[in-house]
């Protein structure tokens, strides 16, 4: 049987060997949220370079995404770090998401549909990588408890070796990454959405909070 990947350790090599080259790589972060990435930042700017890549066509309404937007941006102004952090904001169209999912829009959250939306956040994060010039790329995405890490670092790497350029595994839940990430978002008053981003998690979650109501009626 074959040994699942421990990402945070493969991760910890990379750092490692680059302070050992005495180097600071520069890191291209995709960022689902800003409460996600809070951790990702206070933990991996003190190792590299980051630039923050905001792209998420798949947030519906346009209101919820610009309030994320605007949550992510106010974060990188303020939060302290090692290293320089800069913010590039991607393209909003989300024809591209509907357009990604065609024929999977009945998914349960966690299926087929969540995977193709990471493919296209993934691989346009690394075809920016690419274009920019970063060292690595990774994603803040696996430190939701939701999401699974395993998958994530699968489709990263598939996008890295499409592009050519290096993807960064991890797992941020490890190491109580995501309980730090809701310590930040309390200290930073950081605005934390109670679905993943897209209509159809909107309608998941609705359903659910309608379901505990009449539990508790």
């Amino acid at each position: 049987m074959e040994n699942k990947k421990n990402y945070q350790i493969e991760m910890e090599k990379v750092i490692k060997q680059a302070e050992r080259n005495g180097e600071v790589p520069t890191l291209f972060l995709h960022s689902c949220c800003a409460p996600c990435s809070s951790y990702v930042l206070e933990y991996l700017s003190k190792y590299f370079r980051i630039t923050v890549f905001y792209y998420n066509p798949n947030i519906f309404p346009p209101e919820e995404y610009q309030e994320r937007l605007g949550e992510i941006e106010r974060l990188v102004r303020e939060m302290p770090t090692e290293h320089p952090v800069k913010f590039v904001a991607g393209d909003y169209r989300p024809e591209e998401f509907f357009q990604a999912v065609k024929g999977y829009e009945e998914d349960k959250e966690g299926g087929e549909r969540c995977g193709l939306c990471f493919r296209m956040r993934l691989f346009e994060a690394a075809r920016m990588a690419k274009k920019g010039g970063y060292d690595w790329f990774t994603t803040s995405l696996t430190i939701s408890p939701l999401k699974n890490a395993e998958r994530l670092n699968r489709i990263g790497e598939e996008a890295a070796e499409e592009y050519g350029v290096k993807f960064l595994n991890s797992d941020f839940k490890k190491k109580n990454g995501y309980r730090r990430s809701v310590e930040l978002s309390q200290e930073y008053h950081l605005y934390r959405q109670n679905y993943c981003g897209c209509i159809y998690s909107q309608r998941e979650a609705a359903m659910r909070e309608k379901q505990d109501s009449l539990k508790e009626s």
